[in-house]
């Protein structure tokens, strides 16, 4: 199956996408690593990307979904993947409709607003792979330190409550128009991510039949 998970920032895209992943056998393609990936293999996209993002320039979207083909393309996700923080935008959905990159599905995972700050408030992300956790929804096995690569975790600035705000009046502009976009498409599926991890996990797999 061809996933999206798409959600406010907090709202456990992330959390869920692996969970979903250990289940299906698809990838989690989480959009922040593969960008990251393509900068440190020094992919020609991976050149290009770190030229714009040093010029202190947002990735236009024919060069994220540039990369993304070139993720897909691989043979682990023959059968199907899980993209986390893509689509964003109306126009990255068309985008990839245009290049071919199909979604059978899209999840959303609602959150309010008031629950995305208090979440955000304590997160922790770790310093080199981007991943989250939370002391008590996420906990990491070693205290301080990420599961995944050993780093040292640390609490983003832009997770403060102001800018939390900030970040979803943004959201909100670009991700209410892109769910519309879905509807009329029969591609979306909203699901209440209020709650802790095994609840909205409970939730998401009912959905979708598991």
């Amino acid at each position: 199956m061809r996933l999206a998970i798409i959600g406010p920032p907090g709202a456990g895209k992330g959390t869920q996408a692996d969970a979903l992943a250990q289940i299906l056998g698809d990838p989690h393609l989480s959009i922040g690593d593969i960008l990251r990936r393509a900068v440190k293999d020094r992919t020609p996209l991976g050149i290009r990307i770190q030229a714009i993002i040093e010029g202190g320039n947002l990735v236009p979207d024919d060069v994220v979904i540039g990369v993304v083909k070139e993720r897909i393309a691989r043979k682990d996700c023959e059968t199907g993947y899980m993209f986390d923080g893509m689509p964003r935008t109306v126009g990255q959905a068309r985008e990839l409709d245009a290049q071919g990159v199909q979604t059978d599905l899209i999840i959303s995972l609602e959150v309010p607003d008031e629950e995305v700050i208090v979440r955000l408030r304590e997160r922790l992300m770790c310093s080199d792979c981007g991943r989250s956790f939370h002391p008590t929804a996420k906990p990491p096995e070693k205290d301080g330190f990420c599961d995944k690569c050993g780093e040292e975790l640390v609490t983003r600035k832009d997770d403060e409550p102001d800018t939390v705000r900030t970040r979803l009046k943004i959201f909100h502009e670009q991700v209410d128009p892109l769910k519309e976009y879905y509807e009329l498409q029969g591609k979306i599926r909203f699901i209440d991510g209020s709650g802790s991890v095994e609840e909205v996990r409970k939730r998401l797999f009912t959905a979708l039949g598991i």
